[in-house]
């Protein structure tokens, strides 16, 4: 992936968010000068991998698997001491967009359409890590709903669905209905050790190519371009 592109999806989700009167942490609009000059103090940040995130899964089709996130706050799994008990990020996808079909083995998460287009969630129970044909059970602000295994589920604007552990799930906007910011409320989130792919076995951190120079630093990069 190239630096340029990273760049370019940035600064768009950046203005999709101001569009939409959402408001990052401070450290979500410095320049890597600026990460620079905070550097002693970061330390928190790094560890929680705070700040912008993109990835095309290593699939190099970005317009269609992948989009931008950033995370807001979180926590460390194995020492409670950091950050909080919980996490919350966004996801900012451009339309035609998803993610792959993916669970997770601890976190429970709600996954809330924050502004812009339709968001559509397809819901898979699994066995041994392998999707199965049966119904799944799932709650949606706080009421239950059942739904056949890839059936296409819409959350409209405000609205979220509950994932529980084990639940495999692929969203994004609904095709024809915009870019969409997408919020997850979660336990703590840690993507290196609780992603499970079950359509595909992509990576979660893409290589980048400097082709121009850094517009913000991905929260996986500090420890080489900030310290």
């Amino acid at each position: 992936m190239k630096r340029s592109l990273v760049n370019e999806s940035i600064r768009y989700a950046k203005e999709l968010l101001e569009k939409n009167n959402f408001k990052l942490p401070e450290f979500g609009y410095w320049s890597l000068e600026e990460w620079k000059k905070h550097k002693d103090e970061i330390d928190v940040i790094e560890k929680l991998m705070l700040g912008w995130d993109m990835t095309d899964h290593g699939l190099g089709r970005f317009d269609e698997i992948g989009c931008v996130l950033f995370t807001i706050r979180n926590g460390l799994l194995d020492d409670p001491e950091v950050g909080v008990p919980y996490a919350e990020k966004l996801l900012i996808f451009k339309d035609g967009q998803r993610l792959p079909i993916h669970y997770h083995g601890f976190k429970t998460e709600d996954i809330i359409n924050r502004g812009g287009g339709v968001m559509f969630i397809k819901l898979y129970n699994t066995v041994d890590g392998k999707a199965v044909d049966t119904p799944v059970e799932i709650y949606q602000d706080g009421i239950k709903h059942v739904y056949q295994p890839g059936e296409e589920v819409l959350i409209y604007p405000g609205n979220s669905i509950s994932i529980t552990p084990g639940i495999a799930h692929t969203f994004g906007p609904k095709p024809g209905s915009g870019d969409l910011i997408c919020g997850e409320v979660s336990k703590i989130n840690d993507d290196n050790i609780d992603n499970y792919h079950i359509e595909l076995q992509p990576q979660q951190y893409a290589e980048i190519e400097e082709d121009e120079p850094i517009l913000h630093p991905l929260c996986n990069e500090y420890g080489r371009l900030v310290k």
